[in-house]
């Protein structure tokens, strides 16, 4: 299975890259995700044709499962983040890819960020939106349990979605 994880946080090796990871090893702890850091590309993303986005963006779209992340930014996804959606056709960007909204903040003000803001979006260019979106506190996700919960719940999804076997876990 091909997972990849997409962080827009505008800090390079952020929190939110972290958090997306172990988001993407416990859904599909067999799959080691490909991580695409978006600040790494810089103003390749303001414009069009740049070899390094567009490599970044066929990876995605040629992924089974893909963690889109970022911080809560004036309420909802990093502009960061935005540049790239924008690099997908609306309606087919995404078609085939299960997608995974992650955001994380501060507090639980914006706890439904994932589900109102972003997947909306990854639904517009195509993406598979099945399961909901996971809002996680930037300060605790490393040890508050919330990931884990949120993959056992889930996994069993992703891998029916996927038609691919998940290998035995302590996902019970």
């Amino acid at each position: 299975m091909t997972v990849t994880v997409v962080v827009g946080n505008p800090k390079p090796a952020s929190r939110t890259l972290d958090a997306a990871v172990r988001v993407a090893r416990a859904l599909r702890p067999a799959a080691e995700p490909e991580v695409i850091d978006l600040v790494t590309l810089g103003p390749g993303l303001l414009g069009w044709g740049d070899p390094a986005v567009a490599s970044a963006a066929r990876t995605v779209s040629a992924s089974e499962l893909v963690i889109f992340a970022s911080p809560t930014f004036k309420a909802t996804y990093t502009g960061l983040l935005k540049l790239f959606l924008e690099q997908f056709d609306g309606g087919t960007g995404l078609a085939g890819v299960l997608t995974v909204p992650v955001m994380l903040g501060a507090g639980p003000a914006h706890a439904l960020a994932p589900d109102l803001l972003l997947k909306p979006v990854l639904v517009e260019l195509g993406g598979t939106a099945a399961l909901p979106g996971l809002y996680l506190a930037d300060r605790s996700f490393a040890e508050d349990g919330v990931i884990e919960a949120y993959a056992r719940r889930w996994a069993p999804v992703v891998e029916a979605l996927t038609d691919r076997p998940v290998e035995a876990t302590n996902h019970a």
